[in-house]
């Protein structure tokens, strides 16, 4: 960074790269916990995944808190169609971190499998046990997590322009220290 540049604050720049992180794991664990075996271990996984989703809406609610004391960096220097679409994909991330654990959530209710937080927390059942419901559920939750991925591949593709093509500051605002 050079002088009089600005970057994000240590703690969103941690709150994000943690989102990320899990974000993909829970996506990539959820790809592949659906073939496994039916045995003990494919449970572990399911509740692993679980976990992973109901941590990312709580540092999804974590970041909006941080956020209302810490506003966004002003825009960079760019294009104003390029600034709302980045507004807009932020809020749809934003949107879809809530929203993805929830409809799991409400998926493993209508199962019948309760979610349990850590294997600590027991959550209650959001809706009753319904096979039919739990079969609609299953197709909200996997179309809102591919609605991730793209916005995600999007948002990582706007991120590696700003550091290859414009040779802006944009990409090492939310770089951790050690890794620029």
């Amino acid at each position: 960074m050079r002088d009089g540049e600005v970057r994000y604050a240590p703690v969103a720049i941690a709150l994000h790269w943690i989102s990320a992180v899990l974000i993909l794991c829970g996506f990539t664990l959820g790809l592949t916990m659906t073939g496994l075996e039916f045995e003990p271990a494919k449970f572990r996984w399911y509740a692993i995944h679980k976990w992973i989703g109901i941590t990312v809406f709580l540092l999804a609610f974590a970041r909006l808190a941080w956020r209302t004391g810490h506003p966004a960096l002003p825009p960079a220097p760019m294009p104003r169609w390029q600034q709302r679409a980045a507004a807009a994909t932020h809020a749809l991330l934003y949107a879809l971190m809530l929203a993805i654990p929830v409809s799991g959530w409400i998926y493993s209710s209508a199962t019948g499998v309760q979610v349990v937080y850590l294997g600590l927390f027991p959550l209650p059942d959001l809706v009753p046990k319904d096979k039919a419901a739990a079969a609609a559920l299953k197709i909200v939750h996997v179309t809102l997590n591919y609605s991730m991925a793209a916005l995600v591949f999007v948002h990582v593709w706007a991120a590696l322009k700003h550091r290859f093509v414009d040779r802006d500051a944009v990409f090492a605002r939310m770089l951790p220290l050690r890794w620029r």
